[in-house]
């Protein structure tokens, strides 16, 4: 399935984070916090402003950015899951 956010929407597949800490100590799927880490699959054409004009995103696909906690609504698509979001909601991209 293909899906094209609308608008200043993004889709995110989640960064999973290390099982371990740095220390070499487990960490269980219990104990652990979602990532607050993603990768963008699909971007939006852009929201339009107050004069009708479209404003364009400021990310792009395959930019890996930070996003709060309770960021976005979950989905799923072929038994994977995702974020939608809108850009306002990403705090910033990693580059390097």
């Amino acid at each position: 399935m293909k899906i094209r956010p609308l608008h200043d929407r993004v889709l995110v597949q989640r960064i999973e984070e290390e099982e371990k800490t740095k220390g070499g100590i487990i960490i269980p799927d219990t104990a652990r916090e979602k990532p607050q880490q993603g990768k963008i699959i699909a971007v939006g054409p852009g929201r339009i402003d107050e004069k009708g004009n479209r404003v364009p995103m400021n990310v792009k696909e395959g930019d890996r950015i930070l996003f709060g906690k309770y960021a976005g609504s979950e989905i799923e698509i072929d038994d994977e899951q995702y974020l939608i979001m809108r850009e306002d909601d990403i705090l910033g991209v990693i580059e390097g």
